[in-house]
């Protein structure tokens, strides 16, 4: 008798296939983030927004831990690899965004900023890689990255020219959101060297925990007060539950699991689709010359982050 393959079990494929898919995912639920700051930030004050968000997941994820029993890191140095990913990719990205919405600059421009992520990412890697006989940036990514910031540089001279209320560039929100795209780019960086697989639950209550403790300061300092409406609240619940527990979820899920490369690549597709949707919802205008800069910024980005041919 011939011996058959035995067959592999559901959960196996099930599994693969929703690793497969998590990186869309992931970038789906990100891009609306940019949203969501440009439909809250006209009823709260940014780091006051942020530290209810972060409070009410932590408030989310503890039960969660202790109902399922998840163990916590047993490293000191764990927690405070932990921690500082929290301060990098928690309080200071999302702080940096939020005080550009909140400062005037539009939900497209401030993704397109941020989107600049990959670009430093790769060059960084790049850099690193030199020692070991390797080009430290090729020319194709040199290419890329003058290309990405020529996109760039046209969007941002067109909102500084003018704009709409909620729409336009100036150097206080640029200088927020330059500091959203360092800190994200560090942060992903640095989680990815130093801290170790463990559980996303308790990882991420413990990242939250050192972002609310840094963003706590800034937020009893703000003078404005929160305006609870349905749009707040809406505003506030995605934040918590499709951005923090999913989208936070996920993206540490991907760089534990090595696929961060994968959504390094889809992170060029952000921009544009966050314009459209703030095209969409909030009516801000997207001219010929915006859409030549995203596109331009876009295929900068593709450019470095593309793998080179087998």
């Amino acid at each position: 008798m011939s011996a058959r393959a035995r067959p592999e079990p559901a959960s196996a494929g099930t599994d693969t296939a929703w690793l497969q898919a998590m990186p869309a995912v992931f970038v789906l639920i990100w891009s609306t983030g940019f949203i969501v700051a440009r439909y809250g930030m006209p009823y709260a004050p940014p780091f006051t927004f942020l530290a209810v968000r972060y409070a009410l997941s932590i408030a989310c994820f503890l039960p969660w831990i202790v109902w399922t029993r998840v163990s916590w890191p047993r490293d000191r140095m764990q927690w405070l690899h932990l921690g500082i990913t929290g301060v990098f990719m928690h309080a200071l990205y999302l702080g940096g965004v939020w005080a550009a919405v909140k400062a005037g600059m539009g939900s497209g421009l401030s993704a397109l900023v941020v989107g600049l992520q990959p670009v430093l990412t790769a060059i960084w890697l790049s850099a690193l890689s030199h020692g070991g006989g390797q080009a430290a940036v090729s020319r194709r990514q040199w290419l890329g990255l003058v290309l990405g910031f020529i996109g760039l540089v046209l969007v941002v001279s067109r909102k500084f020219e003018g704009g709409g209320p909620g729409d336009q560039a100036t150097w206080l929100n640029l200088s927020f959101a330059v500091v959203a795209l360092l800190a994200i780019t560090a942060g992903t960086l640095y989680q990815k060297r130093f801290v170790q697989p463990c559980d996303v639950r308790s990882a991420n209550a413990v990242q939250l925990g050192a972002a609310l403790l840094v963003t706590l300061p800034f937020a009893l300092a703000e003078p404005e007060s929160m305006q609870w409406n349905t749009q707040l609240a809406g505003a506030m619940a995605w934040s918590v539950l499709g951005l923090t527990l999913g989208g936070s979820s996920l993206l540490y899920l991907l760089i534990q699991r090595g696929a961060a490369a994968s959504v390094t690549s889809l992170m060029y597709l952000v921009p544009p689709s966050t314009a459209f949707l703030a095209w969409l919802l909030f009516s801000e205008p997207v001219t010929l010359t915006t859409l030549a800069g995203t596109a331009l910024t876009a295929l900068g980005v593709s450019l470095v982050v593309r793998r080179r041919a087998a």
